[in-house]
């Protein structure tokens, strides 16, 4: 109370009108006043982000951390727990002018409720649920203090090698851009001032995703018309949306890092698109410009504030070398006043001058956290993410009644059900799938289980997933020492009556996310071989995949009647997959990344370029592999239901339009199978003439209708010239007329099409 008083007695001495008023023209003048009686030191502390010292994982209110917080020396820290956040903000109220700190934290897919990874979030095409998700996210972390995040991760990519895939959307540009919005939408509710809202930071500018090979932090190199057209849209997105905040990312643009790019953070970030936020590094990526061939760390800090950077996460390098640069001529004080400006907006915007404390709150971190109502969210969220892959002869639904085998090395698991870059992983609440079989199917079910094998037999990757950070971004791996067939035969033998066998594959929470790329993404040769006896039973077999990306699994689909794709559910996970299994959800979820039959097919997208020599069965020499097909194993788009729904052709109001007219796309959807269930109808254009070679289709819209059976339906679709916009070899963005191909259908192949020509 005491520390409060007193600085809200300092306070008086540095604004003369009430904190709370939020207007424009109140910040600028708060702003101003604090600058003005910042010192240099007090100014490059507040664009550091830091531990306190170099290498330590940030946060947790340790001691050096906590002086250095008392000096004025940092202006942003990581921290998670109630407790520590307390001790980092009593240490800035002992500070000269008493700054609050921003404490963030990686609040990706949930704080401790734990929703679908993204990539899993995506494949529920409903953004609604997703900006839920979000809320739910910050109402909890912003309980403890925490509020900022270090998301959305927004990321386009196609490239499934990459682990970072499950932070993101997918591969399409323009639903990317749908899901950073409502993304935002949860974070920040449109209300900043609010304590249960936190700050978004969009992620990772820029083109972080395109890595080559999908390895990890690898260089990027793409034409600025990919750019443009392929990429950046969803981090327009977020930041149109009023994102507060954004992250360089690690790679190359341009062959400069992102984190020293003045075009990319200048240019186009704040002149171009009018962002007025801050810009954090990603970790140490100021520091590892180095690397990049571009100068020591005095050199590369200064590159980074000139470039529009304005805050520095644990790498040290502007509070120490930007006093030196200073006086040497390399920075101005105009560029460290301008970041430091931006970083003491943000808390302004955040509410943290007119009250330190807060986003600390007891008694919201005792009923609002991990409550009833957000873990039926999760679970609602959860099995509208799954993906009904296949489903010969109608395998599933499972009936409530006889013996289930739930066989493999992720049937019991809990904490890997979460995914990656989860910070508190409460396994202990976490039903496994098992669990979920048994709490949804009742009494009237015998549930056994088996490991029936490792989850990987190959010394290499064994080694990977047992490294410092494997364990902590996920589980230790488990390794049960008995022989890989004394494990197969026992899961034969529990399994050999059963009346179905599920089989719960695929990958552990380390093998995806963060510096977890893989060349091979097929199920492990343990897991396979497991498979394979377990067809050999003849007993009924639904593969349940447990996964943060696209796999490669021909052989799986070619051989297992029924897949269902269940990624990372999270905290509910083992309830949703077990109310998908048994049919008391109807699943709709749809692909937004493309499932390769192989890595040789990588990158694999559905909006890829015409091809002068498309493919062609006959002539040998067009564009195709002598050894598998072209095509994809499943398309973007795709997803089975239960039921079944037949389309009709593609109607329009008009073939002939001109200027400013709209479009009326009409389509008749009916459900002709005996269940309800929803079915994501989507439009898709292609502009086969135009100045520059355009994607052979593109996703401009999508309905998720639901049908009770025998209901029928007719969905319109309203396409205005804004939908045909691209951006032109001069970067700028226009439409050109011209013929285009309405497209309508269940996936990104299977579509009808209608021809009309646009005239300005």
């Amino acid at each position: 109370m005491i520390k409060n008083i007193k600085y809200l007695m300092g306070l008086v001495l540095l604004v003369t009108s009430a904190v709370a008023s939020f207007g424009q023209d109140d910040m600028d003048k708060f702003v101003s006043n604090l600058l003005n009686k910042m010192t240099l030191e007090e100014k490059l502390g507040q664009i550091n982000l830091s531990s306190g010292n170099t290498g330590a994982v940030l946060g947790g209110g340790g001691e050096g951390q906590l002086e250095a917080i008392k000096k004025g020396e940092i202006g942003a820290t990581g921290g998670s727990s109630f407790e520590s956040i307390k001790k980092i903000q009593d240490a800035a109220m002992e500070s000269r002018l008493q700054i609050p700190v921003l404490v963030g934290l990686d609040v990706i897919h949930g704080y401790k409720t734990i929703f679908p990874i993204p990539l899993a979030l995506s494949c529920s095409w409903n953004t609604t649920l997703i900006e839920r998700s979000a809320q739910i996210a910050a109402k909890e972390a912003s309980a403890s203090g925490v509020c900022w995040t270090y998301s959305p991760m927004v990321d386009i990519s196609r490239d499934p090698r990459w682990g970072r895939v499950s932070e993101g959307s997918g591969e399409d540009p323009w639903w990317g851009a749908q899901v950073a919005k409502a993304m935002v939408r949860g974070y920040q509710s449109n209300d900043l001032t609010k304590n249960n809202t936190i700050m978004a930071c969009v992620k990772h500018f820029a083109l972080y995703g395109a890595s080559e090979a999908g390895r990890d932090y690898n260089t990027v190199d793409m034409s600025h018309l990919s750019m443009f057209n392929g990429y950046f849209e969803p981090y327009k997105a977020a930041f149109d949306e009023g994102a507060g905040s954004a992250m360089s990312s690690f790679n190359l643009v341009d062959g400069i890092p992102a984190t020293g790019n003045k075009w990319l953070m200048s240019d186009v970030l704040r002149e171009r698109w009018g962002f007025d936020g801050f810009v954090v590094t990603d970790y140490t990526s100021i520091n590892e410009m180095t690397a990049h061939g571009l100068g020591d760390l005095k050199n590369v800090s200064a590159l980074a504030l000139k470039a529009g950077i304005d805050m520095d996460m644990q790498g040290l390098g502007f509070i120490g070398t930007l006093k030196e640069s200073l006086d040497e001529g390399l920075v101005s004080m105009e560029h460290i006043d301008s970041a430091c400006r931006r970083v003491l907006e943000a808390k302004y915007k955040l509410g943290l001058f007119e009250d330190p404390y807060r986003y600390l709150d007891v008694e919201r971190l005792n009923s609002e956290v991990l409550t009833d109502a957000n873990l039926e969210a999760a679970r609602e969220v959860a099995t509208r993410s799954m993906v009904l892959l296949k489903n010969e002869n109608n395998i599933l639904p499972l009936k409530k009644e006889g013996k289930v085998a739930v066989i493999g090395p992720l049937a019991e698991a809990t904490g890997d059900l979460l995914g990656a870059w989860v910070m508190f992983r409460n396994r202990e609440i976490v039903p496994s799938i098992v669990d979920g079989i048994k709490n949804v199917g009742g009494e009237d079910i015998n549930v056994v289980t088996a490991k029936g094998a490792n989850l990987t037999d190959d010394p290499y990757l064994r080694k990977s997933l047992s490294s410092p950070y494997a364990m902590y971004m996920g589980e230790k791996m488990k390794i049960d020492e008995r022989s890989p067939q004394e494990l197969i035969n026992e899961a034969i033998e529990v399994s050999k009556d059963a009346d179905v066998i599920v089989a719960v594959l695929g990958e552990s929470t380390a093998m995806s996310g963060e510096a977890s790329s893989r060349a091979d993404i097929s199920i492990p040769e343990s897991q396979r071989k497991l498979l394979k006896s377990l067809l050999e039973t003849g007993n009924p077999v639904v593969l349940v995949l447990l996964n943060g990306r696209p796999l490669t699994i021909e052989w799986e689909s070619e051989n297992v009647p029924a897949i269902l794709e269940a990624w990372a559910p999270g905290t509910a996970g083992g309830n949703a997959i077990a109310d998908v299994l048994f049919g008391d959800y109807n699943p709709s979820g749809k692909l937004t990344m493309t499932f390769p039959r192989s890595v040789g097919q990588i990158p694999i997208y559905y909006n890829h370029k015409n091809t002068g020599r498309p493919f062609d069965e006959v002539n040998k020499f067009t564009s195709k592999y002598l050894d598998i097909p072209n095509d994809p194993l499943y398309p973007f788009g795709y997803g089975l239901s239960y039921t079944s729904f037949e389309y009709g052709d593609v109607k329009l109001n008009k073939t002939n339009l001109k200027g400013d007219d709209k479009l009326l796309a009409t389509v008749t959807l009916t459900n002709i199978g005996d269940r309800a269930g929803e079915e994501v109808v989507q439009l898709y254009i292609s502009d086969p003439v135009a100045s520059i070679s355009r994607p052979v289709k593109e996703l401009k819209n999508f309905k998720k209708v639901l049908l009770q059976p025998g209901e029928k339906k007719e969905l319109a679709f309203i396409i205005a010239p804004e939908d045909l916009k691209f951006y032109n070899s001069d970067l700028i963005y226009d439409w050109e007329p011209g013929t285009f191909i309405i497209q309508i259908g269940t996936n990104s192949q299977d579509v009808s099409k209608s021809e009309i020509v646009w005239e300005k």
